[in-house]
């Protein structure tokens, strides 16, 4: 089913003539829906803030826009790498998106300059919820949905 989901958002992208919005939420209920997570969001990344364009379910995250040192969203920003709370009630850096959640993972996108121009950001309701599957998986999720954030408006990456 993963493998089905990465060719799925590969095509989405490949074909982005629907309204813009509509692609975020389709490519965000796609990687939830194949990893069984409870929440996705697809977050945009400039030079002071994040901010969500994307979410899973009607409830939007408690901040939907952020300082972009700020949080795991801010780590993977910082160290243009994955971050994967096991634990949020016992990480410190974790900014309450939903009093349920129990891990977390963002995983960056990197821009052609090697600049992080957004996030993929995937919650579970139960600690140690990420397998090392899972984390291969979303990073190849971040690869494949590159180009959609090089269609956003004032991306800044070359």
């Amino acid at each position: 089913m993963k493998q089905d989901t990465l060719e799925h958002l590969a095509r989405l992208v490949n074909h982005v003539s629907r309204e813009r919005h509509a692609v975020w939420q389709e490519a965000a209920e796609l990687i939830r829906r194949a990893g069984g997570y409870r929440w996705v969001g697809l977050y945009e990344v400039t030079d002071t803030e994040i901010g969500a364009i994307a979410w899973t379910g009607t409830v939007a995250p408690a901040f939907p826009r952020f300082p972009r040192d700020k949080g795991l969203n801010g780590v993977a920003v910082r160290t243009k790498d994955a971050v994967i709370s096991q634990d949020v009630a016992n990480d410190s850096r974790y900014l309450t998106a939903f009093a349920t959640t129990g891990s977390e993972a963002i995983f960056p996108v990197l821009g052609d300059s090697g600049a992080v121009i957004g996030t993929i950001d995937v919650e579970c309701d139960r600690p140690n919820a990420f397998s090392l599957q899972d984390e291969l998986f979303l990073r190849s999720c971040s690869i494949a949905l590159r180009r959609l954030w090089r269609t956003v408006p004032g991306e800044t990456s070359a």
